[in-house]
């Protein structure tokens, strides 16, 4: 993980100096990470354009900190807080340094209210995908579209002030870009591919820093391989394998640096086609000895009574710990290993270890899971289409890269109410038929991600010449990059009717069949 910069001490100021000789840089971007669940995707867009930024711990950092550290320019992320009835912590005399900054929603909220600003909620919230209209020129949007598509997710926004420049505006949103002096502000969120020219306005921001010389891009693929040698080299590594891109990534990262491996793949709420994938392209390798692991009956005790997604979850968790535990014990494992993205980190309430209040949005299983082991999670600093690139570089089959994400908890979070052993076998037939469907049509590859969500509702049938109750299951599907934003897929109808036809003509349970139409934001992916 990035290390967090919390205080101006002798050491941190030697370790940022080293940072910029290793980068053959000068200068640096210092970013407040205040809890945004994007904030990572800022450090992505920076490096991606050649620029060193140091996260920073608005809870302890100081303008005397700032000053110090002496950073070309000042970003402050996104985040739950609002500055309306919530304040974040940070120090407010870092407004005034006259450091070129960028406030990014929160951020821009912030320093609004400092310079007098007034910040209001608003009753026309915006979430999703917006149009910005700009207004003017200024050096933040040089080069920048008339209109073009935004990503925003807001309840409060800065009001038209006769201090601030407009900049450009949303239907919804009258100052969607503003500046004051040296400080800069957007509501939306440029850092996520859903905001079309994010990066170039990134870049903008860059040049009005003064940073011209930016560092040369790096193999991610080959420096990782290179750590993990100096660890794991002739060591024995356990491997969770789901038949999934990142554990898949992880293991061939694992191969490169020498470790002796063993994966384990773990039966029981697992979709229909993960274990074959599995034997198909780990089973007969000569690097990797792959075991199965059969927990259904624990799962199944575990679940037993269990109604809420996050209850679920956290009896999931157990038993996948457990299984893995006793594997560590047969292999006698000098580590284990994990396919944990940072998005799995920051869902769950971890990431940057910064003063700043993150939302737990659910619990996931591969998370601070406290093995006897140490434990390597490699991916845990990239999203997924950026792991799956780093597996592309390094060879793995393009057929584990495309797969759907998956979530470690499984069915488990696709089943509303308790799990049984009938929910479960209707939920593996409902995925099983949905996905099958979505290869026969060419459309698995053109959507991110789809699943189908046994829900507890239930719904008169008529099925032959007599009536019924039968469950309700939602279809979902979705266009994304990264996970951190998604748009519901719009699928053909016709192909909808064709699922829905054979889920409630082949799965007794179910009565009924709907397609969900939410983006993220405001709905997660996943259903729990």
């Amino acid at each position: 993980m990035v290390t967090i910069f919390k205080y101006a001490t002798r050491e941190a100021i030697a370790d940022i100096k080293q940072e910029l000789e290793v980068r053959k840089t000068s200068k640096f971007i210092l970013l407040f990470s205040m809890g945004s669940q994007f904030d990572h995707l800022i450090v992505q867009r920076l490096a991606k354009l050649g620029v060193y930024a140091l996260v920073a711990d608005p809870a302890s950092v100081t303008a005397d900190d700032v000053e110090k550290a002496a950073p070309a320019g000042i970003v402050l992320s996104g985040g739950p807080a609002s500055v309306f009835d919530e304040p974040p912590p940070f120090d407010n005399a870092i407004f005034d340094l006259g450091i070129p900054t960028l406030g990014v929603c929160l951020g821009f909220q912030m320093w609004a209210k400092h310079v007098g600003v007034p910040v209001t909620p608003h009753e026309k919230r915006e979430f999703g995908v917006h149009t910005f209209k700009k207004i003017g020129d200024d050096p933040l949007f040089e080069g920048i579209s008339n209109e073009t598509p935004v990503l925003e997710t807001h309840g409060d926004s800065v009001e038209v002030s006769d201090k601030l420049m407009s900049l450009g505006s949303t239907d919804n949103c009258p100052v969607a870009g503003a500046r004051y002096k040296h400080l800069w502000g957007v509501q939306f969120h440029p850092e996520v591919t859903d905001t079309v020219e994010g990066e170039k306005i990134y870049d903008n921001f860059l040049k009005i820093c003064g940073i011209t010389d930016r560092f040369p891009a790096h193999n991610v693929a080959s420096a990782k391989i290179e750590g993990l040698k100096k660890v794991v080299a002739g060591k024995k590594v356990l491997i969770a394998l789901s038949g999934g891109s990142d554990s898949s990534v992880v293991a061939y990262l694992l191969k490169e640096a020498g470790a002796k491996l063993k994966g384990v793949y773990i039966r029981g709420i697992d979709r229909p086609d993960d274990e074959a994938f599995v034997h198909t392209y780990f089973g007969t390798a000569d690097w990797i000895d792959v075991e199965i692991a059969d927990a259904t009956k624990e799962f199944l005790k575990a679940l037993k009574g269990k109604e809420t997604m996050k209850e679920k979850r956290v009896a999931m968790r157990g038993i996948y710990k457990e299984k893995l535990e006793k594997e560590i014990k047969k292999f006698a494992a000098d580590f284990i290993a994990q396919g944990t993205l940072y998005t799995d980190v920051r869902e769950s309430g971890h990431g940057h270890a910064t003063g700043a209040r993150i939302a737990e949005i659910k619990v996931h299983h591969n998370v601070q899971l406290g093995f006897s082991v140490p434990e390597i999670s490699p991916l845990e600093d990239q999203v997924k289409d950026s792991a799956r690139s780093i597996g592309r570089n390094i060879g793995v089959p393009e057929d584990l890269l495309v797969r759907h994400p998956f979530p470690g908890p499984g069915l488990v979070v696709r089943i509303e109410g308790e799990v049984t052993a009938g929910s479960l076998k209707a939920a593996r037939a409902i995925d099983g038929i949905y996905i099958e469907e979505l290869r026969k049509a060419n459309l698995y590859n053109s959507v991110w991600q789809a699943g189908a969500t046994l829900t507890r509702s239930e719904h008169t049938e008529s099925k032959g010449d007599g009536a019924g109750i039968g469950r309700v299951v939602a279809l979902w599907a979705v266009w994304s990059v990264n996970g951190f934003t998604a748009r519901f897929a719009q699928l053909p109808y016709d192909f909808l009717a064709k699922v829905s036809q054979r889920i409630t003509n082949e799965v007794r349970e179910v009565g009924a069949v709907v397609y969900r139409i939410s983006d993220k934001p405001p709905a997660t992916i996943e259903w729990g």
